[in-house]
């Protein structure tokens, strides 16, 4: 088998933080709210560096399909576009750093990458931390920690995710007893797309529920030690299911890339279905001449907001089956 973190989607950090002696971004009008997206920029873009990696997005200036492509991309929150009239985001060219302005909290900051190296995604994200706090106030309380819209983020106000694939234990119905554990741990299993969404394609964020009383050191430790395990519990049982049921996984897998090549419409929840099954079929090395990471590449780029995007114009949903699966089959 391929070696564990293959089975990582992607990571992330994330900072939450508050203005002093300023409601909350669900208490404010749509004016307020743009000055202190005003007020948040002025404490970031303090050097040319920054100025000239980063750039401020301003959700009520933005099209519905640009703001749609971001979050297909994890750079902003369903909470955020939900906000539209006094949000924004500051992104740098990378786009793995974002910075979202009146999401839940004033600010939510995070760093992004594609390996479980989460140490560095926090040294990244309090580097700019550091920066934003040389010129604002943030709501702290020296027993309480930083002070967040929502009581689980207290503490630290940090969270800690990883995003990742378990065909494996879905297939063995044993996400359920995941799920148990690690709630029993301080942490939180969900969809794709965080809080409130499905695990479509067997990809799932694992996070830490816990952020009060815990340093930020050991919140990283604890959640890297846990995904490690689960790693290694998914490749056994991988394993196992390549023993006991060799030929019907097979032939799931195979299906999967018969069905990826060769048809003609494909809805947005099959295509991720089959696309997990060939990445699976990576994993296990039963196939040997696909990229992993192009089947990444295609989870993202057949989204809806991706595809309109690329087409420069906005599809209904049998347009956009037409288009998906005329993409998968162009890339195969």
């Amino acid at each position: 088998m391929l070696d564990k973190e293959v089975l990582v989607f992607k990571s992330r950090i994330r900072l939450a933080r508050n203005l002093s002696l300023v409601p909350f971004p669900h208490l404010l009008d749509a004016n307020t709210s743009r000055e202190i997206v005003k007020n948040i920029e002025s404490a970031f873009f303090v050097s040319k560096v920054l100025k000239d990696d980063f750039e401020t997005k301003k959700l009520w200036e933005i099209e519905k399909t640009d703001l749609l492509v971001a979050l297909e991309e994890h750079l902003i929150s369903p909470k955020l576009i939900n906000n539209v009239e006094k949000s924004a985001y500051i992104i740098n060219k990378d786009k793995d750093v974002s910075l979202m302005i009146n999401e839940e909290d004033h600010i939510r900051l995070q760093a992004i990458s594609t390996n479980l190296d989460l140490n560095a995604l926090y040294k990244k994200a309090s580097a700019i931390d550091d920066v934003l706090s040389e010129k604002l106030d943030f709501a702290f309380d020296y027993k309480l920690g930083y002070i967040t819209a929502c009581p689980t983020n207290l503490g630290t106000g940090m969270r800690a995710s990883v995003m990742v694939h378990l065909p494996g234990l879905t297939l063995s119905d044993k996400i359920g007893y995941v799920a148990q554990t690690l709630a029993q741990m301080g942490m939180t299993i969900r969809g794709i797309y965080g809080e409130g969404s499905q695990a479509e394609g067997n990809i799932y964020q694992i996070s830490n529920e816990v952020t009060l009383g815990m340093k930020e050191e050991d919140i990283i430790y604890n959640l890297e030690d846990t995904i490690s395990n689960l790693l290694d519990e998914e490749q056994e049982e991988q394993k196992k299911l390549l023993t006991k049921y060799k030929y019907e996984i097979k032939d799931k897998i195979y299906r999967s890339l018969g069905i990826l090549m060769y048809s003609r419409m494909m809805p947005s929840k099959e295509a991720l279905y089959h696309l997990s099954l060939v990445r699976l079929g990576i994993e296990t090395e039963l196939l040997k001449d696909i990229d992993y990471a192009l089947i990444d590449e295609l989870i993202i780029r057949t989204q809806p907001g991706m595809m309109q995007k690329s087409l420069g114009k906005e599809l209904n949903e049998k347009e956009r089956d037409i288009n998906r699966s005329r993409i998968i089959r162009n890339i195969f």
